[in-house]
């Protein structure tokens, strides 16, 4: 069960919600500290209920106030803008307190949840009952209401696939109201209401989730092995191994030519073992340490060091691969490959979250109030029908420079996962390949990384090639560029939203701006450097770092890519 603040025994991370009198006068950032603008949202106010009737009393509040009104969840770890209400009178309506379990039909083997339950304690609980949620992220430091608004997801093409929102059987929100309404009121969704299909993944601009109800399943255990390859035939192997093993994934380390497949499918409980997944890049780390990291990858950054940032990165790789990854047997050791465990401690972890209290000796990698991982991140779904001409483009380019790629191995190479075509309005719309890419982020945003060239083109690559369609909770501002026009039944979503919220009291000038309503002018920010930080696509210099010898330049491979390319002179 994760730790509330204040509890002997845990450091939980800082609150990203920060008021200067009581709860009024906020700024709230996420969970990395920094927002792909590095803007500050400010808010009039936080509210924290503890009850769906508390969430109606605050909607209400504000819809009488006329206030822009946005959800924080407990951790905030969405890279965009998504809880910003807007100027600096909104109102932010935290979930922390809506953690509880609801109802349990075993016959049916389904639970309720409120939706600011944290995904540790919702494994857990159902594991009491003997059930498991079949799919859920792999960071434990979300919430139910945060998974479905942003359509997080883990792995698999199987059943109904690994989107947490496939499994989601009901749900009450808490939307406006007329004042003979009483200014908010709560709509019931059931699984046969074609509505459900727009708040299953929301952006949050419908209402509050006050309830969820999931389809779970009868626990049962996976079984894990990590197989090292060579990614000679990592283009024809992608499908086929998707297709084979149920929560399979691959990470890929393009610059050292090495995958690694995620042998997983599930086995019956009466299969022997007792492992545990405690991902070891989720997992505390001492301060000293991560700050002697990040210098070291800040000098490497700074002085070009590509032989640096290549020895570090494959010494890196070698050492999580040797110890497991993290996954643990038995003796909460790892001693070897299967490793065999129960759903729920297999499926997600993320161990830093309950680190023992020691003023900050010890945190999550990322946490901002220590010097650690600071880093842009691009998550991609790609048509399984297109994702091998995309591995081929993206090896050609490997090729170019193979050294280039090293900056992403240092971050756990290039994430594959799998996820299917869904029925909700804003989920993937075909079955697809999904991929995290992260990488080093400067605190200067004037400063260009290593070969950033290469990295603006694989996402330029990635989104407007094969146009791959954006995690809603991730990538930088670029991502989202024409995104709506992507999903097909984005007039039905926009429908149930106006109809739900038609003053939109939920939405933000960021939600506007993805969903290509209002008139906002879209995500796209154009200012000197903006195309450092993905703000936008260069189309002159000056978006780049003329100072520093970066201009903008065509891609390699992708030629109708706009890259920043630092320029050698003879």
């Amino acid at each position: 069960m994760m730790c509330r603040v204040g509890n002997v025994g845990c450091s939980p991370p800082g609150s990203v919600v920060m008021c200067g009198n009581g709860l009024i006068s906020c700024t709230v950032t996420n969970g990395y500290g920094a927002f792909p603008d590095r803007s500050t949202c400010k808010a009039a106010q936080v509210v924290f209920p503890s009850t769906e009737e508390e969430v109606l009393s605050s909607v209400a509040g504000g819809v009488v106030k006329k206030q822009k009104m946005r959800v924080v969840t407990r951790y905030s770890h969405s890279i965009p803008k998504l809880i910003c209400p807007g100027g600096d009178s909104g109102l932010l309506i935290g979930t922390r307190d809506l953690d509880h379990v609801v109802s349990v039909d075993n016959s049916a083997m389904r639970m309720s949840f409120e939706g600011g339950v944290p995904l540790r304690k919702l494994v857990d609980e159902a594991a009491k009952e003997g059930l498991a949620l079949p799919h859920c992220p792999y960071w434990e430091g979300v919430t139910i209401g945060g998974i479905l608004s942003t359509g997080a997801h883990g792995s698999s093409l199987f059943g109904k696939g690994s989107a947490v929102h496939e499994y989601v059987v009901g749900m009450r929100l808490v939307v406006p109201a007329s004042e003979k309404e009483g200014y908010a009121k709560v709509i019931v969704l059931k699984e046969d209401d074609e509505d459900l299909n727009a708040a299953k993944v929301s952006l949050g601009v419908l209402g509050v989730i006050s309830q969820v109800t999931l389809q779970l399943q009868p626990m049962f255990k996976r079984s894990v092995t990590n197989l090292e390859k060579d990614d000679i035939d990592l283009e024809n192997m992608v499908i086929p191994f998707g297709l084979v093993h149920e929560f399979g994934d691959i990470s890929w380390y393009p610059s050292q030519g090495k995958a690694v497949y995620r042998v997983d499918d599930r086995v019956p409980v009466h299969v022997a073992g007792e492992g545990l997944n405690d991902f070891i890049g989720f997992q505390a780390s001492l301060t000293p340490l991560l700050s002697t990291i990040r210098t070291t990858e800040e000098l490497e950054e700074e002085t070009s060091d590509a032989e640096g940032l290549c020895l570090t990165s494959k010494l890196q790789v070698s050492v999580i691969l040797g110890i497991g990854t993290g996954l643990q047997n038995n003796d909460k050791h790892f001693t070897g490959y299967p490793v065999i465990g129960f759903q729920h401690k297999m499926q997600s972890s993320g161990s830093c979250l309950v680190s023992p209290e020691n003023e900050l000796l010890t945190a999550c990698p990322w946490d901002p109030r220590i010097k650690g991982q600071f880093f842009h991140q691009i998550g991609v779904s790609i048509g399984l029908s297109k994702i091998r001409d995309f591995l081929l483009d993206l090896k050609k380019l490997r090729d170019m420079d193979p050294k280039s790629l090293c900056v992403l191995e240092l971050y756990d190479g290039i994430l594959i996962r799998y996820v299917k075509a869904s029925n909700a309005y804003l989920g993937k719309q075909e079955d697809s390949a999904d991929m995290d890419i992260t990488f080093y982020r400067s605190h200067n945003p004037k400063i260009p990384p290593v070969y950033i060239d290469v990295l603006q083109e694989i996402e330029q690559m990635a989104f407007f090639k094969y146009g791959g369609v954006p995690h809603w909770g991730k990538n930088r501002n670029i991502a989202f560029v024409g995104a709506i026009e992507k999903f097909r039944k984005a007039e039905d979503f926009l429908r149930v939203v106006n109809t739900y919220d038609p003053d939109g009291y939920f939405s933000s000038e960021w939600t506007d701006a993805v969903l290509g309503i209002r008139n906002t002018g879209g995500a796209v920010i154009y200012k000197n450097g903006c195309a450092l930080e993905g703000l936008c696509v260069c189309s002159e210099d000056v978006h780049c770092a003329p100072g520093h010898g970066y201009l903008c330049r065509p891609g390699r491979v992708f030629t109708d890519a706009r890259v920043c390319r630092k320029q050698v002179l003879d």
